[in-house]
């Protein structure tokens, strides 16, 4: 019997259900192979004593409407950073890889499959170099991966922020206000794009485009008329002013890398009070909403293809490569060039032109 590892590492997304099953399902019609779990990210292998379940049909029925992922997963550490807390109460990261490495093929698994986005497909690069037989499935809401077309989990996403405007446009014409609503992306403004133009918000701004926030006040105002009107702002949490800085947070979290971004949108209101602005302004932080809850359908087709070609591809013994959405064909990619560079929203696009055309305004 051969064994498959499967990985859900980095930020929760909706659609890590749906690769898993798939997964399953796609690995039971060979009889001869058997799908473990690893819980946590890699921390399962890492832990004593060892966290990994075997995944059946059984185990995976339904899963695939469920936000969130069943073997879990972290964000912090990892194997060629694994926190040791040192005596003085410090703590010091150790390169673990070459010892689990070994865990792995002591366990008798033949091939891992890793779900996540950018840093954890950089550590599967490098697992890889170091000779795990290993295979990538690309997550991120945010959809900054350059060597897919979409990454599942996105539109989920924009679902949620679309829903989040319709519902503040209603509170925002009853009381004559400006809405500003956060949405997350990173460096990337791929989600407050989309959800501007489908909520039909009046502002948009991206970390692609810096914005003058005369102009983004100068939109606002017209807006109004003897104070009555409102606007509906849609700024993504990278999002910075011309010539100002990204508004963000270092983390105390033990192991954990990223900076945490977060704030803009009171931010952002001071600035427009500062520029003239006189209606009534109230901020949105939608958050961690766009990860949780249940995949839209988009996304479990998209995520259950991600699923089926993965293990086609440990099949195939091409290892090294992360899925990828192509239109119309999913195919395998070289980590190399999964990682080679992000995906920005470029500011001349067709869907960045489409939203000037309809008027909202990027604060340019």
């Amino acid at each position: 019997m051969k064994r498959v590892m499967v990985v859900t590492g980095g930020g929760d997304c909706p659609g890590l259900n749906a690769v898993i099953r798939a997964i399953v399902k796609r690995a039971a019609q060979e009889k001869d192979w058997e799908v473990v779990g690893c819980i946590q990210a890699y921390d399962g292998i890492l832990r004593e004593p060892t966290e990994i379940k075997v995944l059946d049909e059984k185990s995976v029925a339904g899963i695939h409407v469920q936000g969130g992922t069943i073997i879990g997963t972290t964000n912090k550490g990892g194997p060629f950073a694994w926190p040791v807390k040192n005596s003085d109460g410090t703590y010091s990261f150790v390169d673990r890889s070459d010892e689990m490495i070994r865990k792995i093929q002591y366990l008798g698994i033949d091939a891992v499959i890793s779900i996540g986005g950018d840093g954890s497909q950089k550590i599967s690069q490098l697992l890889f170099e170091k000779g795990l037989n290993v295979v990538g499935v690309p997550k991120t809401i945010d959809n900054d991966l350059s060597a897919t077309d979409y990454t599942f989990g996105f539109q989920t996403a924009v679902q949620i922020a679309s829903e989040g405007i319709d519902r503040l446009v209603t509170t925002a014409a009853s009381h004559n206000r400006v809405l500003i609503m956060e949405v997350m992306g990173r460096n990337a403004g791929w989600i407050a794009l989309h959800a501007a133009i489908a909520g039909g918000a009046d502002v948009c701004l991206i970390p692609e485009i810096p914005y003058d926030i005369n102009k983004v006040a100068e939109k606002i105002n017209a807006r109004y008329n003897r104070g009555r009107g409102f606007a509906i702002v849609v700024v993504a949490e990278g999002a910075m002013p011309k010539d100002g800085t990204l508004v963000f947070e270092k983390s105390d979290e033990i192991g954990y890398e990223n900076l945490r971004l977060g704030g803009v949108a009171s931010k952002l209101m001071k600035e427009l009070k500062a520029a003239g602005v006189e209606a009534d302004m109230r901020e949105t932080v939608l958050g961690h909403l766009q990860r949780g809850g249940s995949p839209v359908a988009y996304d479990r087709i998209l995520a259950t293809q991600f699923g089926v070609k993965a293990f086609e591809l440990v099949l195939e013994g091409k290892f090294g490569q992360m899925v990828a959405y192509r239109h119309p064909d999913i195919i395998g990619v070289p980590f190399l060039e999964a990682i080679d560079r992000p995906n920005f929203v470029q500011p001349d696009s067709a869907l960045v032109s489409a939203g000037k055309g309809i008027g909202i305004s990027f604060g340019e």
